[in-house]
């Protein structure tokens, strides 16, 4: 009989094994966290934000998604985290150019007797799909960046069965380590 590697079995990429071999103690501090959050994330000060939100929100067992329930209804997780994140970018030169364009693209479109109520709405409606879409995005990197670390478990869970992969419906679930949830513990 010959041996079959597993498709998921793959030797750890220097990074993660400096990671993990780095691992802070069972008494970690928040400078402790912030030290691995910076040893793999080119945007440490955004994966802390990100780590905090997710250790606020998390339930008893330490996990968060793959909804979060809020006053509009239930919310996709990451879409949950870009909401809470969308102000920090408000004077940004690339979010200030982004509201522009879309105001162009609207009233470029616009006919003569449009009602300016409506088209500030349509406005309104594409800047915020367009801020969930780039911040998606950032959120998955940000994530992926404290997985590496060690501080943050991921899974996906769908339809018919969790999977560790996303796609076919699947959401988002984050799940804090012990350690995370020990320092970063409400007050």
């Amino acid at each position: 009989m010959f041996y079959q590697a597993d498709l998921f079995e793959h030797p750890l990429p220097a990074a993660q094994k400096q990671a993990r071999s780095a691992a802070a103690p069972a008494s970690a501090t928040q400078p402790d966290l912030v030290d691995r959050i910076a040893a793999v994330t080119r945007r440490p000060r955004y994966a802390l934000l990100v780590l905090e939100l997710i250790a606020r929100e998390a339930g008893p067992n330490g996990s968060l998604g793959p909804y979060v329930r809020t006053e509009a209804g239930r919310v996709p997780v990451r879409d949950w985290i870009c909401q809470a994140l969308a102000p920090l970018a408000k004077r940004d030169c690339r979010r200030i150019a982004m509201v522009e364009a879309v105001r162009g693209e609207v009233l470029g479109l616009a006919q003569d007797g449009a009602d300016p109520a409506e088209l500030e709405r349509a406005c309104e409606a594409q800047i915020q799909e367009r801020i969930i879409r780039s911040g998606r995005t950032s959120v998955s990197r940000a994530v992926s960046d404290l997985v590496k670390a060690g501080l943050l478990r991921r899974h996906y869970q769908g339809y018919r069965v969790d999977h560790p992969n996303r796609g076919a419906g699947r959401e988002a679930v984050y799940t804090i380590t012990a350690e995370v949830r020990r320092t970063l513990r409400r007050h």
